[in-house]
């Protein structure tokens, strides 16, 4: 089932585009990133993969987009419009696992813990500019003190698997040869699905674990 919400933050008015589970355990709630919007193909395929399994997901457009603007706020300004859409995410009443590719996940790692969520989930987190690793981001990513999950292309100029921090509690998953957005070469020999798998497989035994351990 599909629904989309027009909720009212303090940053504008944000949507949401929901895709239920029949009897949903977990919500996932998504942000984009700061260059495109919910239509990335790793936020749609987990939108397709994850009710099945009892978790709805929750497809959160910043206030920015709806309002149809091409360059997005400062991080400031991002963590405002996600705490308002927090409550509507909630309100179900079942653990919210805050989520969000590239800068969305930096806004979801900076806001967890204050949010209560039950996890965060890091898609092509960016750890640093690209060129520029001096410029870390790393303490985003080890502050949100609830169990993480980072799924990273292989070859993201804003931080391949092996820049990352070897000592963080998180988790860590590699998408073979893929680039920020999880595009693959096509000399590499893998199909989009099958890039798209190892990110949906991924997530679903990462939330799995979260409902078990909860």
């Amino acid at each position: 089932m599909t629904r989309i919400d027009l909720v009212p933050t303090d940053a504008g008015d944000a949507r949401i585009t929901w895709h239920a589970a029949t009897s949903p355990a977990l919500v996932l709630a998504v942000g984009h990133g700061a260059g495109g919007g919910i239509e990335a193909r790793d936020l749609r395929a987990l939108a397709d993969a994850l009710p099945p399994h009892g978790v709805s997901v929750a497809l959160v457009e910043q206030p920015w987009r709806v309002a149809g603007k091409k360059v997005a706020p400062a991080p400031r300004t991002l963590d405002v419009g996600w705490r308002g859409v927090w409550p509507a995410v909630a309100a179900s009443g079942v653990p919210v696992v805050a989520g969000g590719r590239s800068a969305g996940a930096r806004v979801a790692c900076r806001t967890a813990k204050e949010l209560g969520a039950l996890g965060v989930l890091a898609l092509s987190f960016p750890l640093h500019p690209p060129g520029r690793p001096e410029k870390s981001r790393a303490d985003e990513l080890l502050g949100t003190e609830v169990p993480t999950l980072v799924v990273q292309g292989g070859n993201d100029p804003f931080g391949k698997p092996a820049e990352f921090p070897g000592d963080g509690a998180y988790e860590l998953v590699e998408v073979p040869y893929a680039d920020h957005g999880f595009a693959v070469p096509k000399r590499a020999g893998v199909g989009e699905e099958e890039t798209l798998a190892v990110i949906t497989d991924a997530v679903t035994a990462w939330t799995s674990s979260l409902r078990r351990d909860g």
